[in-house]
């Protein structure tokens, strides 16, 4: 493993283990075994490194949602049923991927985020709208359409995940999401 490799290896650790915030560039070095040097030669700055750590792990979550997904519905589901069972799986997967969830929220929240880096996360956060509109309704064209349903499921999803993260117990359930948009889609398109 080269030195790259293992200051992203370095910096997933110590996202997970100490948070965003509180993670320094002498932890992330000592976590990769290499030089506080390596970390500007490599990524530029210690928020770019621990933004794509971030990234990958968000990367490799959505490779879980993705088998989450494959799992078969019953043929004879109903959308809702079939968009409610789905939400459930979702939704039952945030634990295995708790601390990732947390560290994000926090990364986000950063009030000052440098101009590149903020790029880099809203490059991502494009590339998952398309990602979600192809796992949750499978469109992949990267049309309008696609870009609308995307940007839903990510707001169902972003919204869904912070308040499982505060409160588990009362979070939303596959039900309530299918229940909520019902009324919320009565009344708005009629």
């Amino acid at each position: 493993m080269g030195n790259k490799e293992a200051l992203l290896a370095g910096a997933k650790r110590c996202l997970n283990e100490k948070g965003y915030a509180r993670t320094t560039v002498r932890d992330l070095a000592s976590a990769a075994n290499v030089s506080m040097a390596a970390i500007g030669y490599h990524f530029g700055s210690r928020e770019a490194l621990l933004n794509t750590a971030l990234i990958e792990a968000n990367e490799e979550w959505g490779e879980t949602l993705a088998k989450v997904l494959q799992v078969e519905t019953p043929a004879s589901a109903s959308p809702a049923e079939r968009f409610e069972l789905i939400w459930r799986r979702v939704i039952e997967s945030f634990e295995e991927h708790r601390r990732m969830w947390a560290v994000s929220m926090e990364a986000y929240s950063q009030p000052d985020l440098d101009p590149e880096v903020r790029t880099q996360l809203a490059n991502a956060l494009e590339l998952a709208r398309f990602g979600l509109a192809n796992l949750f309704q499978g469109l992949d064209d990267g049309s309008a359409e696609a870009r609308a349903v995307g940007t839903v499921h990510q707001a169902l999803l972003s919204g869904a995940m912070l308040q499982w993260l505060i409160d588990p117990d009362r979070a939303p359930s596959g039900a309530d999401l299918v229940r909520g948009l019902r009324l919320i889609a009565t009344d708005v398109l009629t």
